[in-house]
Formats: structure tokens, C-alpha cells, sequence
């Protein structure tokens, strides 16, 4: 009998040998080619799940996307809500070698997406899906005349600590005392415990 081939699992296997292949190398250095090299594929096999590179790109940076988002659903949303979103916040940050290599792929992608709609659009998508959800919850909190400044606050604080310690890893410590004081900031004397939607 022939085999039966997952096209959906052979193209997240794909989507996240190109991620990996940003992580360590850049996006410069992804094209068919290496992805396929990556993946102990040939060029054409490749090719029978992504046309392009651009495709690779997209379906790539839909990946890295969900990742985040499946992280930031295990996280205990009981707790009191500054530790809750202190904890949401690191599932985000290059603080291991798997959330290093998606930061750094994250960032090669926000940098193509200044020149490219489809990347953008998908960036858009995921910041409004985060941010809908974190209003949403914070308005269960009581914070319903801040709630969705606070959760676009929330992700600026994601992404520039995630930026900052890609580059500073030596900052780590600091950087999580700086997001410490910040979340007092935006959440001053606030310790109950909503509950995110799912």
C-alpha cells in the first residue's frame, strides 16, 4: 500500500526547520534551498507544500504565532493578576534556548514585515488576538476604563524586553527587576485573582 503522507505535518515539519534556520542564521539565509537542506529534503519535495519562499514565510510566521499563544494559555490565569501577567509576559521572553531561537525569529520577522503586507497583516492578527483577550480579562479585573491601553501596554513591554535581552542576554536579571517595577506600574496594589476567557 503507498504510504500516507500528513501534508499539514509535513509543513509545520518545514515551518519549523525555517524558523530554527532564522533563529541560527538569519533570514538572509532562507530560501528553498536551505530549507530543504534543513529538512534532509530536496528542493522539489519542498516545493510540493510551499511554491515560494514568501509562502515558507507566512505559513512560518503563523507557526511562531500559535507557539506563543499555546504558551500564554498554560499559564495560570488564578493567580493574582500582576503574577499572572508577569507570567504571561515570560512565556515571551528569550529566557531558554527554544523561546532565544522564536524571539530571534519573531524579530527577523517584524523587521520583513516593513516591506511585506502579508507578514504584517499576520503580526497585526496575532497582537489583536493577544490584545483582546488581555482586555477582556482585565475588565473582569475591574480595570474597564484602561483595559485594552493597558494590554496594548502590556505587549510594547513584551516585545521591547524580549528585543533587549536578545541582544543584552548579560541583562537578563535587570531586565526582569525593570519588568517587575513596570507591572507595578501599569497594576498598583492590585492582587486578585481574575480569570482569563478561554
Amino acid at each position: 500500500m503507498p504510504k500516507t503522507v500528513d501534508r499539514e505535518e509535513q509543513r509545520r515539519q518545514i515551518g519549523a526547520a525555517l524558523l530554527q534556520l532564522v533563529a541560527e542564521r538569519g533570514l538572509d539565509e532562507v530560501s528553498v534551498r536551505t530549507v530543504a537542506a534543513a529538512t534532509g529534503r530536496s528542493p522539489g519535495a519542498v516545493q510540493k507544500y510551499f511554491r515560494t519562499k514568501d509562502e515558507m514565510l507566512t505559513f512560518a510566521a503563523e507557526l511562531a504565532g500559535e507557539r506563543v499563544e499555546s504558551r500564554m494559555a498554560e499559564v495560570d490565569t488564578t493567580l493574582p493578576l500582576r503574577q499572572a501577567l508577569r507570567d504571561l509576559i515570560l512565556t515571551t521572553l528569550p529566557l531558554d534556548a527554544e523561546r532565544r531561537a522564536e524571539a530571534t525569529a519573531q524579530l527577523a520577522f517584524a523587521v520583513h514585515a516593513a516591506h511585506h503586507p502579508r507578514l504584517a497583516a499576520i503580526r497585526r492578527q496575532v497582537d489583536q488576538d493577544i490584545r483582546e483577550a488581555l482586555a477582556t480579562w482585565l475588565e473582569s479585573a475591574g480595570h474597564e476604563a484602561h483595559a485594552s491601553v493597558v494590554a496594548d501596554a502590556v505587549i510594547a513591554l513584551s516585545d521591547g524586553l524580549a528585543l533587549r535581552m536578545l541582544y543584552s542576554p548579560q541583562e537578563h536579571e535587570h531586565l526582569l527587576r525593570v519588568l517587575d517595577q513596570a507591572l507595578l506600574t501599569l497594576i498598583p496594589g492590585h492582587d486578585t485573582a481574575p480569570h482569563l476567557r478561554e
